[in-house]
C-alpha cells in the first residue's frame, strides 16, 4: 500500500470510532452514546457520538469527521504558507472523556490525515494525532502503565519515536499563560509522512489502537473511590485549565473553528461543569498540591 489510499484511511476510522464507543459504553454501563449524524454545506460530513450522565462518565464525546474544501484554513497553512490555495480532505477521530469521579483522569485522543490536491501537482498528505492524560489527583502506577502502553504503541516504528512523540506531547500541551502543563501528556505527532504512505499509516493506527489499552484499566482501577465535595471542587477548577487550552491553544479546536465546521462538535470537548475562582490557590502540602508539585512537571515516567 505505497499509494495514497484515502477510503482505507476512512475505513479505519470508522472502525476506530465505533470499538472506542462500544467499549468506553460498556465500562459505564449505565449510559450509551447517542449519534448525532452531520452535514457541512460547504463539504464533509460527519458522526458525533455523545455520552452524557453516566454511572462513570459525566460527559465524553467520539467523533468522526471528513470535511473538504477548495482552500486550507488559516491554522493549516501558518507553518506551511506553500498549501495556501490547494483543495483538502481532512479525517480523523477526536475524543476527550470527563469522568464524575475526581479519581479518574481525562483523556484525549485523536488520529488524523489531511491531503492537500493541486491541480498539476502532486498531493501533499499527513497524519498527525496522539493521545494525552489530565489527571486531577496523581497516582503514579497510572501514569506509568499509560505511558508504557505509549511506548508499544511505537516501539515497531524505531526506539526514537515514543522519545520523540512523548516531548513534543510535552511542549504542545503545556498551558503558557499559566505556566504549567496541561497533564502528564503521552504522544503528539503532526506532518507525519516519512518513509511512506503505508508506514506512517500504520503507526497512526497503532497510536489509535492505543487508546483502550491505556485508559481503561485506569478507570477501571479508579472510578469506585470515594471522594468529597473537596476532590469534585479541585476537579472543577482544573478542569478550567482544561478549556482554557482548547480555546486558546489547540490546534483542532482553531482549525474547525476557521474552517467553518460544526461548532457542537468542535467544542464537544469542554466538560458539563468548570469553576473559575479568582486568584485559586491550593494549599501547600496538600493531596491537591501534588498535582504541581509530582505531576505537572515534565518528567520521565518510565525509569
Amino acid at each position: 500500500m505505497s499509494e495514497v489510499d484515502v477510503d482505507a484511511v476512512k475505513h479505519y476510522l470508522h472502525d476506530l470510532q465505533d470499538n472506542i464507543c462500544q467499549a468506553l459504553a460498556g465500562q459505564d454501563g449505565a449510559a450509551g452514546f447517542v449519534e448525532d449524524n452531520w452535514i457541512r454545506p460547504e463539504g464533509g460530513s460527519g458522526r458525533t457520538r455523545l455520552i452524557t450522565n453516566g454511572a462513570v462518565f459525566e460527559k465524553g464525546g467520539v467523533n468522526f469527521s471528513h470535511v473538504h474544501g477548495v482552500s486550507m484554513p488559516g491554522s493549516a497553512t501558518a507553518a506551511r504558507p506553500e498549501l495556501a490555495g490547494r483543495s483538502f480532505q481532512a479525517m480523523g477521530v477526536s475524543l476527550v472523556m470527563h469522568a464524575n469521579n475526581p479519581f479518574v483522569p481525562t483523556s484525549h485522543a485523536n488520529v488524523r490525515f489531511f491531503i492537500a490536491s493541486k491541480e498539476g501537482e502532486e498531493p501533499v498528505w499527513w497524519f498527525g494525532g496522539g493521545l494525552d492524560l489530565t489527571p486531577y489527583y496523581g497516582f503514579e502506577e497510572d501514569c506509568v502503565h499509560w505511558h508504557n502502553v505509549a511506548r508499544e504503541s511505537c516501539r515497531p516504528f524505531g526506539d526514537d519515536v515514543y522519545p520523540k512523540y512523548k516531548k513534543w506531547c510535552d511542549e504542545y500541551f503545556y498551558i503558557k499563560h499559566r505556566q504549567e502543563a496541561r497533564g502528564v501528556g503521552g504522544l503528539f505527532f503532526d506532518d507525519l509522512s516519512e518513509p511512506d504512505f503505508a508506514t506512517s499509516f500504520a503507526l497512526m493506527r497503532s497510536i489509535g489502537n492505543s487508546y483502550l489499552p491505556a485508559y481503561l484499566p485506569i478507570v477501571e482501577k479508579r472510578q469506585q473511590l470515594s471522594f468529597s465535595e473537596r476532590e469534585k471542587d479541585f476537579q472543577l477548577h482544573r478542569r478550567g485549565r482544561y478549556v482554557e487550552f482548547n480555546l486558546v491553544y489547540d490546534r483542532g479546536t482553531l482549525f474547525g473553528l476557521q474552517s467553518n465546521g460544526r461548532t457542537e462538535s468542535i467544542l464537544m470537548s469542554l466538560p458539563p461543569e468548570v469553576k473559575w475562582s479568582y486568584d485559586y490557590q491550593v494549599a501547600d502540602g496538600s493531596k491537591e498540591s501534588e498535582l504541581y508539585s509530582k505531576f505537572l512537571p515534565v518528567r520521565d515516567w518510565l525509569k
